[in-house]
């Protein structure tokens, strides 16, 4: 009896064996051709027979599911306002969904843990089960403010506006931009079509410009190393004089640093409020030489710059200041050029931060999740990120802000009635380029409502755009649909 059940058991290991191979062949050889075998369309089109939640902001549905009425597949994703919240929405695609259909995918198709309860009385009752709703913090007034002035005559670039006291996104804008519904059909052919033309678009509109791309923030991270001086000496304010020669020797090079245009900035010794309103590069240079690279890092870092990564619940890209190098190369770091790289969401931060008595909230875009009957399953919880300067130091530079609003090189983003404080930025590219125009800003000064940042990209509105006449009157145009002017 021994020598058949020795073979029986043979046989058994090899059909074992051959079938353990069978699957390993399968799942790792063949795994992604059966993937896109047109005949294996089960997976496929139950994308498909789920109702995923709404995304809303506000009143508006920026995403929704139709029924379609097909027998092949159920649901179609709808975006009824497209390009304007497209950056945000994202697609949802029939292979992926990305931004936030891809952040928040486990709650909108309703396969998330926090829908059990939920899940689970539809089961008792046998109705089909939902995905949740997803509310965003934005603010539909702001987004289309943005969205229209940002891009009118070809202007290419990116707007965020901050909620300063709890951190909520009101608006997030990214120009150009593109229609998500083609990306969204349930059709491959049709889809990768509509994707791979978009990708080799050389625009770029699939690119995030708010938070996926970085850029040199030019003079309104003066702002930032204005926040580090005041931090450093509690008897520095507004009208402090410091030295602001027309073109200052930087050491170790036989380079200068000139003020933009190489003008004078008065007469040579100025208040700190006059060198912010009138831009003076060689003042807030020397400043940042005399406190010294690790002081201007560490500030940075106060505002978010150069920390932790950020999620909102989108992952957001880095920003920094830099390595350490020289002094010269402090010199220009500090007025927002050399290696200095902020993404708009965090220059809209260091004005956020500012406006909050120093007070840097985490940044979010997730107001409320509910379920398909209306029950809250998560609220927004409000919570500070950092504290990035005294409240005293945080008044006299919203003071020298408002000054620049009043008196310097904003005063195109002026608003009747409302105190606006602000910092313009004309940021250099690369040799024979035009630069890139910023502004950051918040209002009313005395009790914010609003905080942005904005940067109209190279070339996009001419050769001799600049953040006061061009970026400003854009601000101004956001400002005033948050505060119903």
């Amino acid at each position: 009896m021994n020598g058949p059940l020795k073979r029986a058991a043979l046989a058994c290991l090899l059909m074992f064996g051959l079938l353990m191979i069978n699957v390993n062949y399968l799942q790792a050889v063949r795994a992604e051709g059966l993937r896109s075998d047109s005949r294996n369309v089960r997976n496929f089109y139950a994308r498909y027979e789920i109702e995923r939640g709404r995304i809303t902001a506000g009143d508006k549905v920026l995403a929704e599911s139709v029924d379609t009425g097909s027998s092949r597949y159920r649901f179609q994703r709808r975006y009824p306002e497209g390009k304007i919240y497209a950056p945000i929405t994202g697609f949802f695609a029939p292979e992926s969904a990305r931004d936030m259909e891809g952040a928040e995918n486990r709650l909108l198709d309703g396969t998330s843990a926090d829908l059990l309860i939920r899940r689970s009385i539809d089961l008792f009752t046998a109705k089909r089960s939902k995905g949740a709703n997803v509310d965003l913090t934005i603010n539909p007034k702001a987004q289309e403010a943005a969205y229209k002035a940002l891009g009118a005559s070809g202007k290419k670039g990116a707007l965020v506006a901050i909620e300063p006291k709890t951190g909520a996104i009101l608006a997030m804008v990214s120009i150009p931009t593109y229609d998500p519904n083609p990306l969204s059909k349930p059709d491959k052919a049709q889809v990768n079509a509509a994707y791979n033309k978009l990708a080799k678009d050389e625009d770029q509109p699939l690119v995030d410009r708010a938070i996926e791309r970085s850029y040199p923030p030019g003079s309104t991270f003066k702002v930032v190393t204005l926040a580090a001086y005041l931090e450093s000496d509690d008897t520095v304010g507004p009208q402090t004089e410091v030295d602001a020669p027309q073109r200052l020797d930087l050491p170790n090079t036989t380079a200068d640093l000139p003020n933009y245009g190489g003008a004078a900035c008065g007469s040579g010794r100025v208040t700190l409020s006059f060198a912010l309103e009138r831009s003076c590069n060689t003042p807030f240079a020397k400043i940042a030489m005399s406190l010294g690279y690790d002081a201007l890092r560490e500030q940075a870092l106060k505002f978010g710059i150069g920390g932790d990564p950020l999620e909102i619940p989108l992952p957001v890209a880095g920003s920094g200041i830099g390595p350490e190098e020289d002094l010269a190369a402090l010199a220009q770091t500090s007025i927002g050029q050399r290696s200095n790289q902020m993404t708009p969401l965090q220059m809209a931060m260091v004005a956020a931060g500012i406006a909050n008595n120093g007070v840097v909230m985490k940044p979010y875009l997730v107001n409320k999740i509910a379920d398909a009957e209306g029950g809250e399953i998560d609220s927004a919880s409000p919570a500070e990120l950092s504290t990035a300067m005294s409240e005293e130091s945080a008044h006299k530079l919203r003071e020298m802000m408002v000054n620049v609003v009043n008196n310097g090189t904003a005063t195109a983003a002026q608003i009747p009635g409302v105190t606006v404080a602000g910092k313009t930025g004309t940021a250099e590219t690369s040799q024979g380029k035009a630069p890139h125009a910023w502004f950051i800003s918040f209002a009313p000064a005395e009790d914010p409502k609003i905080a942005l940042a904005l940067i109209v990209e190279s070339g996009s509105a001419g050769d001799d755009a600049s953040g006061g006449h061009t970026a400003a009157p854009i601000a101004k145009s956001v400002m005033e649909a948050v505060l119903g002017k």
